[in-house]
């Protein structure tokens, strides 16, 4: 799946990094404060939901959403018997291409920005292929393991930042945010020991799939430096998903074989395949949708302690709709290496606060 951006609005020109400041301050006409009976008019006629609710509602489908997509994808891959996750990305990917495409250019929830270069274009390609590469680990992962080892091992994604930020730009952190990472890395030594179904296939993939998801928002922070380059997280999903969907398809085919004609024949025999397929696509999609609507209606320091959580309850729904086994020393190893996400964010936090 996609990693969720945050964006600001400077006049018209929606930005993907958060930590974007203006150059040069821009002077606004800033309308007068409507009236009270204008407010109430208004309130009336757009909405019969109250702002909080509305949010609440927003963070709900989020919650929803993340884990469902998880579900949907260990049902498919290990209970199902559809052992086809390459193909199974591209379906994401045609889904996300399909979607965004109609909430941009009809829908209109955030303004169509295009690509202005070639040069642009194949830093886009570059972030498609390590994307590409995260998404199918983590698919392929899962069936191998169980979702809450999945959620333990993909917890550990401030790690791999921290290691390629230091690699690729030579970025050094301080040392209260690297001594944060300890309890990250020891927690999930822990659930990895002590986890029953463990299998070594799966657990190297999933590793594969979290340094991606790191590599990829280092490289990202890289390449789209440039602020006419910046794209909104929902138009760089618009060009990232077909881009992906063309490298999957040759690479599903070689690999998983002829997994269209199986598939067709499989929906003959099972129509309820159809559905699993278009459901777990669509779901995909609405993980990239509300990933932007909690940020716009929250902040992105929410979507991240809402991910914290969110690989808490995954692991825990998991484990009661799947009955996988756990152990004390598991549930151990994965609490510390959350405490430890926790400590790193706030770490992280307090050394920008300083910095400034």
């Amino acid at each position: 799946m996609v990693e969720a951006q945050t964006w600001t609005r400077r006049m018209s020109n929606p930005r993907l990094d958060s930590t974007f400041t203006a150059a040069d301050d821009q002077v606004l006409d800033i309308p007068a404060t409507p009236t009270a009976e204008l407010k109430n008019s208004t309130y009336a006629v757009g909405s019969t939901l109250s702002p909080n609710l509305v949010t609440a509602l927003i963070i709900a489908s989020w919650f929803m959403s993340n884990i469902g997509v998880l579900l949907l994808n260990k049902y498919l891959l290990s209970f199902y018997g559809y052992r086809y996750p390459i193909f199974l990305t591209m379906l994401h990917m045609l889904s996300c291409a399909s979607y965004s495409y109609v909430a941009i250019n009809f829908l209109e929830i955030v303004p169509r920005q295009h690509i202005l270069s070639r040069k642009q274009f194949f830093k886009i390609l570059a972030l498609c292929i390590i994307f590409c590469f995260s998404v199918v680990c983590g698919n392929t992962s899962l069936r191998y393991i169980p979702v809450s080892f999945n959620q333990a091992i993909g917890a550990t994604t401030p790690f791999f930042t921290a290691i390629f930020a230091f690699l690729i730009t030579c970025k050094k952190e301080s040392a209260e945010v690297y001594f944060a990472l300890l309890p990250v890395v020891f927690g999930i030594v822990l659930a990895t020991n002590s986890e029953p179904l463990f299998n070594f296939f799966g657990f190297l993939v999933c590793i594969g799939s979290t340094s991606g998801r790191a590599l990829k928002s280092v490289v990202q922070g890289i390449l789209l430096t440039n602020e006419a380059e910046k794209l909104h997280s929902m138009n760089l999903l618009l060009y990232m998903a077909p881009m992906a969907a063309m490298i999957l398809l040759p690479l599903s085919l070689y690999i998983e074989g002829n997994v269209a004609r199986v598939t067709a024949e499989k929906a003959r025999t099972d129509s309820f395949i159809i559905f699993l397929l278009i459901g777990n696509a669509t779901v995909a999609y609405l993980v990239n949708l509300t990933n932007f609507l909690v940020t716009k209606h929250t902040s992105a320091l929410t979507l991240q302690v809402l991910g914290n959580a969110k690989a808490a309850l995954a692991a825990f729904v998991s484990v009661l709709v799947f009955r996988n086994p756990v152990t004390v020393m598991g549930i151990t190893g994965f609490a510390v290496t959350v405490m430890g996400v926790v400590l790193y964010s706030e770490a992280k936090k307090r050394s920008k606060v300083t910095a400034h």
